[in-house]
């Protein structure tokens, strides 16, 4: 199955798919409210600032998985990431990474390898996916590397389409 056919539900219920970002360089990124890892998502929303205008799009997926640092209802999910971070990119509905009721998504996500060759199961909150145009997977980071360190940087600039 390809990424792009994947039924997909934005944070406010809306359907949705990564489709609509086909002709884009889509950086995901499963994100949680009250994780140690929260503050990426200002390094987040300034490479979706600084790369939209390049074709750059960043998607974060809420996930209550990992010591339930995401129990919020979407509507306190939009509110902690606007008002905290001054987030403008998308956000999906809550979803599972790991186990039997792995989204989709991430069930294709996670057959991708890390730079040390490693795939499988998503390690913790802010781990990330950069997908080239054409939803292609290229790139994964583990979620201790922040969204701004230099390997991310030229891994995103290589896949722009503008």
């Amino acid at each position: 199955m390809s990424l792009t056919d994947i039924p997909l539900t934005t944070l406010d219920g809306k359907p949705t798919s990564l489709a609509e970002y086909s002709d884009k360089a889509v950086l995901l990124v499963n994100v949680a409210s009250k994780c140690g890892l929260t503050p990426q998502y200002g390094a987040l929303e300034q490479l979706a600032r600084d790369y939209r205008d390049r074709g750059l799009v960043v998607i974060g997926v809420p996930c209550n998985q990992f010591m339930g640092q995401e129990p919020g209802s979407p509507e306190e999910i939009a509110t902690f990431c606007s008002t905290t971070y001054g987030v403008t990119f998308p956000l999906l509905e809550k979803a599972e990474v790991n186990g039997p009721g792995r989204h989709p998504l991430y069930a294709e996500l996670t057959k991708t390898a890390d730079a040390e060759g490693a795939a499988g199961d998503i390690q913790w909150n802010f781990e990330k996916f950069l997908l080239a145009p054409g939803a292609r997977v290229v790139g994964r980071f583990r979620p201790r590397t922040e969204p701004d360190a230099p390997d991310v940087v030229a891994a995103i600039e290589a896949v722009l389409p503008g």
